[in-house]
């Protein structure tokens, strides 16, 4: 492992842990674990349960970030080189950072603005996007149907596609989340995170068909 290479992702992966100690003897024994789409405590639990937070979050994500390309049987990950790089520290911090915000919500015992989870997955969706045309062709990463698989052509002008809708539709969950209220957001957040996975779906498939 080259540890210069990784201290970033060390650094990311830790701050919630750091955090959690720093915050630990004022927690209460049963803390609120679960919100509802207006933002409203609907499930407590275990302040132990707040341990797995990180643990599925921003070093679950790193460790599969770092297996994938050594276990893609094309070995095409690998070729994306620092993009690939970029899109890993990208998860991680954007995971560190969610994985702060529920423990300080947990902490605070309120979810101060239950738009905030639709801004932070507004702001993934948009960087997703961002990446997603530079993905090559993979069974780890990516939109992956079997018309993608079978076809580097059509997993080119799939994820094409996708980058654009993904980008704009993160932006605008973020830009709804500023105006709308919770249950609003929460609402056009489904309907906006549905299109954007099913257009491309649609749209590999009728690539497809052309080529054929």
């Amino acid at each position: 492992m080259n540890l210069k290479k990784e201290f970033p992702y060390i650094i990311l992966m830790a701050l919630p842990f750091i955090y959690l100690a720093y915050i630990w003897n004022t927690l209460p024994e049963t803390v609120p674990t679960h919100w509802n789409a207006s933002g409203e405590i609907d499930g407590y639990g275990s302040k132990n349960t707040l341990l797995i937070i990180p643990f599925m979050l921003p070093v679950l994500v790193y460790i599969i970030m770092t297996i994938a390309p050594k276990i893609d049987p094309k070995n095409k990950i690998a070729t994306m080189g620092k993009k690939y790089e970029q899109l890993k520290f990208f998860l991680v911090l954007f995971m560190s950072v969610l994985a702060l915000f529920i423990i300080y919500s947990s902490k605070t015992q309120s979810l101060s603005s239950p738009n905030i989870i639709y801004i932070l997955l507004g702001l993934l969706f948009a960087g997703l996007g961002n990446f997603m045309k530079t993905v090559k062709p993979n069974y780890f990463i990516g939109i992956k149907t079997p018309w993608t698989l079978e076809n580097e052509t059509v997993w080119k002008k799939t994820h094409l596609l996708g980058g654009k809708i993904w980008f704009v539709g993160g932006l605008l969950i973020v830009c709804m989340s500023l105006i709308f209220t919770a249950q609003t957001a929460a609402t056009l957040f489904v309907i906006i995170a549905v299109l954007i996975t099913i257009i491309p779906l649609v749209h590999s498939y009728i690539e497809f068909k052309k080529i054929k």
